[in-house]
């Protein structure tokens, strides 16, 4: 560098101190102003307009936005808290629906036991319980839980709803196996309550499909038999008591021989439906057989 040139820099030139000691003054001059006057409020304000309100606009809707999210957290726990609760009270109302359902029922069952034990007050009776059946929709054959112990032998009358269900073919010392009329090839003597007229009652569990089972041999010859009149045990049944309801007749044909009649009849049992029966403990005794 050259001399001149130096010379006209240090000629320039400021010391740092008085530098700063102007910096200082203007300073202080600027703060009593703004105290004093409102000569910079203006431009203050503009500035702030532009770089702080946004800020604070900024800050303000993010601590509204983590507020609600943590309210909407804190809402949604107490909502699943509470449908949790709701649930179990649900469940447990179910729960309680479907005994109060079974106790209705079974409470009915035995109401149509108490009637048929009052129907049939002359016979000495037990109550008994279906422990097992063979397989199939329709209860053609079934176990009790009373046997020689509690008075039940073979031919024993079983009746259950609002009449015969069948009779018992083999007893244990505390069971018995019972067949009912509704299964195959099964007769059943039997007679109209209103005329007397006999009839034989078969069990075809093809057309219990319908609801019904078959009779034949019907002697009406003074066209007194109608559909809805009812069937009972006849008074010449080796294996049943008289008088015991078995159904109503459904249908009436009129067979080729022109003499006797047949059709179909409506079980007065429930066969799909059955849980408690009374067996009769008296036999009829009979030298004839079905």
């Amino acid at each position: 560098m050259s001399p001149l040139v130096k010379r006209k820099k240090e000629r320039y030139s400021l010391p740092t101190k008085y530098i700063l000691l102007i910096l200082t003054l203007i300073c202080v001059i600027l703060m009593i102003l703004s105290f004093t006057t409102n000569i910079l409020s203006a431009p203050l304000n503009f500035i702030g307009g532009y770089s702080i309100v946004p800020f604070q606009k900024g800050l303000t809707s993010a601590s509204s936005y983590f507020v609600n999210r943590t309210a909407n957290l804190k809402k949604m726990e107490e909502l699943t808290e509470e449908n949790e609760k709701l649930r179990a009270q649900v469940d447990e109302l179910l729960s309680d629906n479907t005994n109060l359902q079974q106790d209705k029922y079974e409470l009915a069952q035995l109401r149509e036991l108490f009637d048929l034990n009052s129907e049939y007050e002359e016979y000495d009776k037990v109550g008994a319980h279906i422990i097992a059946s063979d397989p199939g929709n329709w209860y053609s054959s079934f176990v009790i839980d009373k046997g020689a112990k509690d008075g039940i032998q073979v031919d024993c009358n079983v009746i259950a709803g609002s009449g015969l269900v069948g009779r018992v073919t083999s007893v244990g010392p505390n069971y018995s196996k019972v067949i009912s009329i509704i299964s195959d090839n099964v007769n059943t003597s039997a007679m109209m309550l209103a005329s007397e007229d006999n009839l034989i009652v078969t069990g075809n569990l093809e057309t219990m499909k319908n609801g019904v089972i078959e009779y034949s041999q019907l002697a009406d010859s003074d066209e007194k038999v109608g559909v809805g009149d009812k069937v009972v045990t006849s008074n010449i049944s080796d294996k049943y008591l008289p008088g015991i309801l078995i159904g109503y007749i459904d249908t009436i044909n009129t067979d080729s021989n022109n003499l006797t009649k047949s059709g179909t009849l409506i079980p007065v049992v429930d066969f799909k439906h059955l849980e408690e029966v009374l067996v009769i403990k008296q036999v009829k005794l009979s030298p004839y057989s079905e």
